[in-house]
Parts: C-alpha cells; structure tokens; sequence
C-alpha cells in the first residue's frame, strides 16, 4: 500500500500558530475542542503553493467556529478568517475574539493591523 502524502501545515507550524492565537479559538475564544483552519482553502488534494501551511494563513479554531466559517461566509471573508483567491492571506487583516484586527506574518508574528 502507498503511504499517503503529508499535505497539511508541520507539528512546528502548528505549535507556532497555537501559541501566536494564545491557546483558543480565534473566533469565540473558547480553549475547547481546537483544530487548524486554513484562511485560504487548499483545495482538492492538497497544496500547491508554498504558502498554503504557512502561520499567515492558518489560524486556531474551534470545531464550531470552523463549521460556522463555511456556513457563513460573507461574515467570514469580512473578518478576515477566510480569505479569497487570489488575495494573499499576509494582505487581508484577521479580527481576534477580542475585537482587534491583526496582520499576520508567515513567521508566525501578529501584528496589530491599521485600520482599513
């Protein structure tokens, strides 16, 4: 059987995200039942840009939020926590469960953002 190909972010990526969001959802702030929701999807089977599982476009999420961002996009793409193609998720600022909107670097650096 062929081993199947790794196409989601590295265990150090998501330690860097995980500590960059403080533990919780971005969205709710909630520290339960977390996963890692890519801004800009990968799309079907898998990435093809280098940046895709890079910190500015991953963020740390709750189940529930995750399922609320495809349920909702309008909302999601204004706040930042989904980002459309061709936009580059570096670009598009993120607004935080405390109201505050970042930028986000693919070093793992958030960065409180100028208003739009």
């Amino acid at each position: 059987m062929k081993a199947r190909r790794r196409t989601g972010p590295t265990n150090v990526v998501k330690a860097i995200v995980h500590d960059r969001d403080g533990g919780a959802c971005v969205r709710c702030g909630t520290q339960n039942h977390l996963t890692i929701h890519h801004r800009v999807n990968r799309g079907m089977g898998g990435a093809r840009e280098e940046w895709i599982n890079q910190a500015h476009n991953l963020l740390l999420v709750c189940t529930v939020c995750n399922g609320w961002f495809e349920d909702n996009p309008r909302e999601s793409y204004q706040a930042g926590w989904k980002v459309r193609r061709p936009q580059l998720p570096s670009k598009v600022p993120v607004r935080y469960a405390d109201g505050r909107e970042y930028q986000l670097t693919p070093d793992g650096v958030r960065a409180k953002a100028v208003t739009r």
